[in-house]
């Protein structure tokens, strides 16, 4: 589904320096995958998630999404491609604080022909109740605890019912016991939704049978297994 071919990718800085997170970089990741990215701080996890999601570009090689180069794109079918193809779930949960939680899972069926009203209110709904907040529709974020906020965060990144989840780094704010609960909310919706997840972590609560273990280092792939 998603295949990086020798990717390498550079970041310019000030002066002659310039920092390569990722070096030649090939990976493939099957549809209906749990892939799990790991490695230590600057081994080039988050690059790699930004690059199969078409957020950064590469500065050389390919990233193709079944078969086609991402940015071979126009920008206007990217954009579409990220809204209703791909999900999103970062570090910080980043709702709107002036909407309720029922109106920020909603939102992103307002930026193209998606859902209707009634329907996309109704899918909010039924995603809310699938993270265990059924009952907090009318609330707004500064009532939630972070790992309420970041269950909703999830419930939007599936609103547009995509095929694939994006997740940087979702429980790294979190205690313990919060930590098992949203690892085991994606584990969930990918058992029950068939969506693809790709996820960046250093939790050890993964137990989804045959989930995919990439290990990265200096930014190349060190070691590859399933659970």
């Amino acid at each position: 589904m998603i295949h990086l071919k020798q990717v390498t990718k550079v970041y310019p800085s000030d002066g002659a320096n310039s920092v390569t997170a990722l070096r030649e970089l090939t990976l493939v990741v099957q549809r209906g995958d749990f892939v799990v990215i790991k490695g230590r701080s600057g081994s080039g996890k988050t690059t790699a998630l930004n690059l199969m999601a078409g957020l950064t570009r590469p500065t050389s090689g390919l990233v193709e999404l079944e078969g086609v180069d991402l940015w071979s794109l126009p920008d206007r079918q990217q954009s579409a491609m990220r809204n209703y193809r791909m999900g999103f779930v970062f570090q910080f949960p980043s709702l709107l604080p002036s909407l309720t939680v029922l109106e920020n899972v909603i939102l992103p069926t307002i930026f193209g022909p998606g859902l209707a009203p009634g329907e996309a209110a109704a899918q909010a709904k039924n995603l809310l109740a699938t993270v265990g907040l059924e009952d907090k529709l009318t609330a707004f974020p500064r009532q939630l605890s972070a790992g309420q906020q970041q269950r909703v965060v999830i419930a939007r990144s599936l609103i547009n019912q995509p095929e694939i989840l994006m997740a940087d780094e979702p429980t790294s704010n979190l205690d313990e016991q919060t930590e098992r609960e949203i690892i085991a909310i994606l584990e969930k919706v990918h058992r029950l939704q068939g969506v693809t997840v790709v996820m960046v972590t250093h939790t050890p609560y993964i137990s989804t049978p045959g989930a995919l273990i990439l290990e990265l280092a200096e930014g190349r792939l060190a070691k590859q297994s399933r659970i």
